[in-house]
């Protein structure tokens, strides 16, 4: 049924051809259930398992190996083929692996569905299982209940709804049972209606049920997670890029190879391998796996700082990002009231100044005690005195903890003014009174506080009232300023308005309180209860910022970071909250009433000048991440409810609440926070930083040793060499000598003030700045060592291996050298703490024995095709190692020359 909020209650049974008292009859319930299905979420079917191994064997890099892998076979290089193959099964498992980590959002949303629900059928009242309901049936409400489905409210006394999950209202919803004026009316102000999955809070009600399964709000959130299209992380993309390259490169240097061995007249045989060597040579098959084990690593490291990484990508989205989307209530805010502000007619305080005795009103007594007696929530009962758990409403629960930590323990006083009566909040009154009977006065707060009260001597009954500002000062018709009961006047009035007025344009929820002393004789007169009350003064009570999230977001801004608050809470109160975080600095905000009249285009031309937005539904929230994203941002979305979990899956990376977040959001995103700690998110990014600029350093490494291979692959058949470098050699360069130093280049620290620079800009290439031009200099620098010591050895003695062994050898020494010199970007090596990281030390001298195995051990000899060096040799592999760290030292030198410090230069910033 759509919009029925916006019509009459009876215009809604009419519709829904049910009756309020009768209910539906079973045979309609049957009716119904065939044409609607039953009341639940639908899954929709994951990918099979083929189509997710299809996934991992169909890129164009994966396809050439395993066509070299085929060729070797019919040319029975058997130890070649095997070798291809295992490094195309390893990385497909690992793909795979990924890959099958199922989404279980869906399950989650299902357990929000409760098993037992109360209606009303064939004139009778009856419980079913929620699965059962259909549109029109009866549904009783009472506290304590979730909602099984989507209603509209026919009856509503005191009824008030959790709502934070779906809406990310922070306190509960005053619900009532009348229309609705408007025509665009936000899901959070929809006052007349209830939703799947939340909670009411107090009071009971009736409902007729609208929608139920997908056709609930909950449903259309189910529908919008399922829809949204897994995107591919930055550091993904930019792989994916690299892939197409090296691709296109690696087919283009197959045939200029292939060409010119048959034009030199070589067999078919050596023309296959000498392309097969050159298809291994170009592309990395190590690098995959070396970025998958450096994600592994720093995602242990963030599970020590309380992140815990669902999808492993998410650690370098992270340093990617440029936009953080984060909800306010239980993300930014601790989700729960606190009473800041004490306002008496004359002057107000904090409530700090209150607890530490800066005041000595005896006004504010009163105050916090009618706010604690006229009051239906409690305090559970706890070691530690300084943490309350509240038991109630939230908002409630605030007056009582207020009063406990100015001294005024509501279970002490209730002993000594102990209720006897009460009217219960309604919306029309705007207000609740308790009526309390005067037993003793044996707590010295209590005696002095009604003997404040009382000044004209003391009765046997006393009645607070709390509620709206608007509501009390229609009862009210006098006011205690500086301890003396007077007059209310206009001016007096004019001045409390005021006060509320601006209170909660600062965002802070506000409730008066009055009394007046009951006489006996007037027991029975309730109308006069609230009627000519004695105003005493309002609270003021917020969701309070998180003190780290504020330092959190200052570290933000100085990463070039912009946060942007989205929430479904009323915009006053989340500007207010922005404002104190200092996300707000403009001032600006829209709605969803606002979104929703705006085109995609008008709100990109906004996007940028807006920093929060309010009472905004799901859809809205994944609008504003589309329009970053289209903006060509890096969007992170940090959220704990229900309603979050679209947007979570939406953005490049979601960030759950692990404490306070439903399992929803968990299951939704790539990130959980242990702590619900928003700071968490900052050194979660700083690592992600981290670790990309470590993937730059294994791409630069990496790929510079593939380009000496290649020159050396090119350079010998022009030559007139044999194949310089056999297909299992360069597999053995590109797993072993690659893979191992570049696993160690993920232990790197971060460098310089990592957090003091902006995030890579999300169009930036792998190869941005310097990164390309190091790669090919070395490159060639690395190859031009390894043709001419290959060549040279080669004209010595063309009938012996030995050269060939030497070439091998030579590119694994000179990587050696070369990996320690990158492990910064511009620092010298001679300069850099070598013991910084004993795990880099450790890689290269494993790597180093491992390539003396192959040379001196006869059985890897015959796999491998090495021979045993003479120590010359073996000194000039070594001398031209220390070529390539000469020649780094020399390039970094000419790059700090030019550079001035702190300005971005090759690799980062310094």
């Amino acid at each position: 049924m759509k919009n029925p909020h916006l019509i009459g209650k009876d215009q809604v049974l009419q519709e829904l051809k049910t009756d309020a008292l009768e209910g539906l009859s079973d045979n309609e319930v049957r009716a119904r259930l065939l044409s609607n299905g039953p009341n639940e979420l639908i899954d929709k079917g994951k990918k099979s398992v083929f189509a997710m191994l299809f996934d991992q064997v169909k890129e164009v890099m994966v396809i050439i190996l395993i066509v070299a892998a085929i060729v070797s076979i019919f040319l029975h290089e058997y130890i070649d083929a095997s070798a291809i193959l295992i490094i195309v099964i390893l990385n497909t498992i690992l793909g795979f692996w990924q890959g099958f980590n199922a989404e279980k959002a869906m399950a989650a949303l299902k357990k929000l569905a409760i098993s037992k629900v109360h209606v009303r059928r064939g004139g009778g009242e009856k419980e079913i299982s929620a699965e059962e309901l259909v549109p029109g049936d009866i549904v009783i409400i009472e506290a304590g209940n979730i909602i099984p489905a989507d209603a509209r409210l026919i009856e509503a006394v005191n009824l008030r709804v959790q709502e934070a999950t779906l809406t990310g209202e922070s306190e509960p919803v005053e619900k009532i049972s009348e229309i609705l004026s408007g025509t665009d009316v936000p899901l959070a102000d929809r006052k007349n209606m209830v939703y799947t999955g939340t909670v009411v809070t107090y009071g009971r009600a009736e409902a007729v049920v609208t929608g139920t399964g997908m056709n609930t709000e909950l449903g259309n959130i189910a529908t919008m997670l399922q829809d949204v299209e897994d995107e591919q992380a930055p550091l993904q993309k930019r792989l994916a890029r690299l892939g197409t390259i090296l691709t296109g490169f690696a087919l283009i240097l197959i045939a200029v190879v292939a060409l010119v061995t048959y034009l030199r007249g070589a067999h078919l045989k050596e023309m296959f391998m000498t392309a097969i060597s050159m298809a291994v040579a170009a592309i990395p098959e190590g690098l995959p796996a070396v970025v998958t084990i450096a994600l592994a690593l720093s995602a242990q490291k963030m599970l020590k700082k309380k992140a815990l990484i669902r999808h492993l990508p998410a650690v370098e989205t992270l340093g990617s990002v440029t936009v953080i989307c984060s909800d306010k209530t239980g993300t930014l805010t601790q989700n729960r009231m606190e009473v800041t502000d004490v306002v008496l007619p004359d002057r107000g305080y904090t409530m700090d100044e209150v607890i530490n005795g800066k005041t000595a009103d005896t006004s504010i007594g009163l105050l916090l005690l009618a706010g604690a007696l006229c009051n239906d929530a409690g305090l559970a009962d706890k070691d530690d005195r300084e943490d309350f758990s509240i038991i109630g409403d939230p908002t409630e629960g605030s007056l009582v903890i207020a009063a406990q930590k100015a001294g005024i323990s509501k279970t002490s006083i209730e002993r000594v003014l102990p209720r006897a009566a009460e009217f219960p909040f309604d919306s029309d009154r705007k207000r609740m009174t308790t009526l309390h009977k005067i037993a003793n006065l044996s707590e010295n707060m209590v005696k002095e506080v009604l003997e404040l009260a009382a000044q004209e001597g003391s009765t046997e009954y006393i009645a607070f009232t709390k509620g709206s500002i608007d509501g009390l000062m229609e009862v009210c018709t006098h006011v205690m300023v500086n301890g003396k009961i007077t007059d209310l006047t206009a001016d007096n009035k004019d001045k409390i308005l005021d006060e509320n007025k601006v209170m909660a344009q600062n965002g802070i929820r506000v409730l008066g309180t009055a009394y007046k002393f009951i006489k006996p004789a007037e027991l029975d007169q309730t109308e006069r209860w609230e009627q000519q009350l004695i105003y005493i003064g309002m609270t003021g009570m917020i969701d309070p910022v998180r003190p780290e999230a504020v330092e959190a977001v200052h570290l933000c801004k100085k990463a070039g970071i912009r946060v942007v608050m989205i929430t479904g809470d009323h915009p006053l109160t989340a500007w207010a909250i922005a404002r104190e975080l200092g996300i707000a600095e403009n001032g600006k905000f829209l709605t969803g009433k606002d979104l929703s009249s705006m085109s995609v285009e008008d709100l990109k031309k906004r996007i940028n000048d807006v920093s929060v937005f309010a009472r905004v539904s799901p859809e809205h929230k994944m609008i504003i991440i589309d329009a970053l994203q289209e903006m060509n941002q890096i969007v992170s979305m940090t959220g704990d409810g229900v309603n979050d979990a679209p947007a979570l899956k939406s953005a490049d990376i979601g960030v759950a609440m692990g404490i306070t977040g439903t399992d929803v959001s968990k299951e939704a995103s790539d990130m959980v926070l242990l702590d619900d700690n928003f700071a968490t998110i900052v050194a979660a990014v700083k690592e992600g930083r981290t670790i990309f600029d470590n993937i730059r350093k294994f791409v630069k490494y990496i790929l510079a040793g593939n380009a000496g291979e290649i020159m050396v692959m090119l350079t010998g058949p022009i030559l007139g060499m044999p194949i310089p470098l056999l297909p299992i050699q360069i597999l053995w360069i590109n797993l072993v000598t690659d893979g191992v130093p570049a696993i160690a280049l993920g232990y790197e620290e971060a460098e310089g003030n990592v957090m003091e620079r902006p995030p890579f800009r999300p169009e930036e290439g792998i190869f941005s700045r310097g990164i390309g031009r190091q790669i090919l200099t070395m490159g060639f620098f690395v190859g031009l060592i390894c043709i001419v010591i290959g060549f040279w050895f080669w004209k010595i003695d063309p009938e012996s291996g030995a050269w060939q062994t030497m070439t091998f050898t030579t590119l694994t020494f000179c990587q050696m050298a070369f990996v320690l010199c990158i492990r910064k970007n511009l620092q010298s090596i001679f300069t850099t703490n070598l013991l910084s990281n004993k795990v880099m030390l450790l890689a290269v001298g494993i790597t180093l024995t491992l390539q003396l195995i192959l040379i001196y051990v006869s059985f890897f000899n015959t796999v491998f095709k090495t021979e045993p060096l003479s120590a010359v040799q073996l000194g000039v592999c070594f001398l031209a190692a220390a070529s390539v760290i000469l020649a780094t030292e020399i390039e970094k030198l000419i790059i700090r020359r030019k550079t001035l410090f702190g300005t971005e230069c090759g690799d980062g910033r310094l």
